[in-house]
């Protein structure tokens, strides 16, 4: 197909489309002519890919552009979903050096999940060496509760996010569900906490 076909395919302005073959997101396609080129299925997944990055997980150009670029250059999924992760969930380092925290030692430990360095854990340890610091302690029991129900969670998020797809899918599949699924998991966190309140307080009678 031709630029104007893909572009009324997808739904993307020729304008759009163009400005990603110059920031190198969109592959070139094959040229048939001076001035024209033929574009393919995939080329129509990849605009799917960029468009729902941008609409509807909020990246920008160069967050995406580091995705896509790591795709084409055919890095191992277990590389891909780990960038993926730390871009889609803002787990990028912050300045000063990370201290491993018991309670995250812990956690890894209970769930049995494999002890290497990553960003995931930086950003763990990170955020329980905050609720230390203000006087916010996790109980073991609390941490074995809360890890058990993440850990199933992540099981059934994997599962379907590597079934046998093309790169570009598993990029999708990948950071849309990341997104979406933590915001459900929020959602469903607050209206459980929301319930239990109701229930809590209609039963004690307090005011």
């Amino acid at each position: 197909m031709q630029l104007k076909e893909l572009s009324e395919v997808t739904g993307t302005s020729a304008a759009s489309i163009k400005y990603y073959l110059r920031e190198g997101l969109l592959p070139p396609g094959e040229s048939v002519h001076a001035t024209r080129a033929s574009y393919t299925a995939d080329h129509v997944k990849r605009l799917e890919l960029i468009r729902s990055l941008r609409q509807i997980v909020g990246l920008n150009i160069e967050q995406i552009r580091s995705i896509v670029k790591m795709a084409d250059d055919g890095v191992p999924h277990l590389a891909l979903l780990a960038h993926v992760q730390r871009v889609v969930l803002k787990l990028g380092p912050d300045s000063g050096e990370v201290v491993r925290t018991a309670a995250a030692d812990a956690v890894v430990r209970m769930r049995n999940w494999p002890d290497v360095p990553s960003d995931a854990r930086d950003a763990l340890d990170r955020h329980i060496a905050l609720m230390e610091g203000l006087g916010i302690g996790s109980t073991l029991d609390l941490l074995d509760q809360y890890s058990s129900a993440v850990d199933s969670i992540a099981g059934l998020d994997l599962a379907a996010t590597t079934a046998g797809q093309d790169t570009d899918s598993v990029i999708l599949t990948a950071a849309v569900g990341m997104h979406l699924h933590s915001q459900l998991m929020l959602k469903l966190l607050a209206l459980a906490q929301a319930s239990h309140a109701i229930r809590r307080l209609t039963t004690t009678g307090a005011p």
